[in-house]
């Protein structure tokens, strides 16, 4: 992908040393920065404060002597229309954006740099975002967590919803089950709504099938798990964030159960039956300790390598009950 519709955040923090590079250059200098004008690049740095007239300042820390400044109409773009929300501005503070720089006036020594967040936004809606179809594999970056779903950034401060269910195969009460803001994740297109300009991503299709998360288990062992739900018909534990058994549940234990909902217990594994997808659980132990922390999301398809999927089926062959995606 390209590498100038990254979320923001990834030029200043590439894992690659050459776009980490080519992002220092544009902003150490004086001449770094007319370079980024004349060429149109987009170009990070971090917001230091919003002043009362919701402008955004912007630091250049081997810079001292220039300003960098983002005028309130230049923060953000809705792709709608709509104006932009004044906390939408304010919650830029102290985070990384994605800017353009306008043009450059020097005066008593002091050199003010007039940059545009919302002009990186158009160029990449234009050159990359539009172009995204179902089924694209693309690397977003987590902003924030509403009880719905999660938030993401897919390219210079875009926002695309990651609903709740369509995080994970394995059901959990809240995103932050899952997901913590500033993490970057895989996600796939799941739908392009072209007439509003929006787009809305998956995981799940990328955290393997349940024969994949299965394989990682056997009948007689003894695993660790996370307790999340309790049903009249047993407990969910979850093995895996595609894979959950069902441990047996007396009712006279089901109000301890409830309590130790988003906690880690011990299970046995009594059987795996792939016809049924069903992992028969034993509850063992569970621990009254603080909740587990958000645990990581291993890919079984990596943006890396795939770029794109048209079908994802989760169900075993000989299933009965077939769970899949087509884009």
């Amino acid at each position: 992908m390209e590498t100038m519709y990254l979320p923001e955040g990834q030029r200043m923090m590439s894992a690659s040393p050459a776009v980490a590079a080519r992002n220092r250059e544009f902003t150490e200098s004086l001449a770094g920065l007319e370079r980024a004008m004349e060429t149109g690049a987009t170009v990070e740095a971090t917001v230091r404060l919003c002043d009362e007239g919701l402008n955004l300042h912007v630091e250049f820390p081997a810079m001292p002597e220039v300003r960098g400044i983002i005028p309130r109409g230049e923060v953000a773009w809705n792709r709608d229309g709509s104006p932009v929300k004044d906390i939408a501005i304010l919650t830029r503070v102290g985070k990384t954006v994605a800017f353009k720089v306008l043009r450059m006036v020097s005066e008593g020594g002091v050199t003010t740099a007039y940059l545009s967040r919302r002009a990186a936004q158009i160029e990449c809606a234009a050159h990359y975002l539009d172009g995204l179809m179902p089924g694209d594999v693309i690397p977003a970056r987590v902003t924030h967590l509403e009880n719905f779903g999660a938030f993401v950034d897919v390219g210079c401060g875009v926002a695309s919803l990651l609903s709740v269910d369509t995080i994970s195969i394995s059901r959990i009460a809240h995103p932050r089950d899952r997901l913590y803001t500033g993490q970057m994740i895989w996600a796939v297109v799941k739908q392009v709504d072209r007439s509003l300009g929006r787009i809305f991503v998956s995981t799940r299709e990328l955290l393997g099938t349940w024969e994949e998360n299965a394989a990682a288990f056997c009948a007689g062992q003894t695993v660790a798990g996370i307790v999340r739900s309790v049903e009249d018909y047993g407990v969910f534990v979850e093995l895996a964030p595609n894979l959950a058994g069902l441990a047996e549940i007396r009712e006279c234990d089901r109000a301890a159960a409830e309590a130790l909902v988003g906690r880690t217990a011990a299970v046995y594994i009594k059987s795996i039956l792939p016809e049924r997808m069903k992992i028969k659980l034993v509850l063992i132990d569970a621990y009254r300790s603080d909740p587990v922390p958000t645990p990581k999301l291993t890919y079984f398809i990596d943006g890396e390598r795939t770029t794109h999927i048209d079908r994802w089926v989760y169900s075993p062959a000989r299933a009965a009950k077939r769970i899949e995606s087509v884009f």
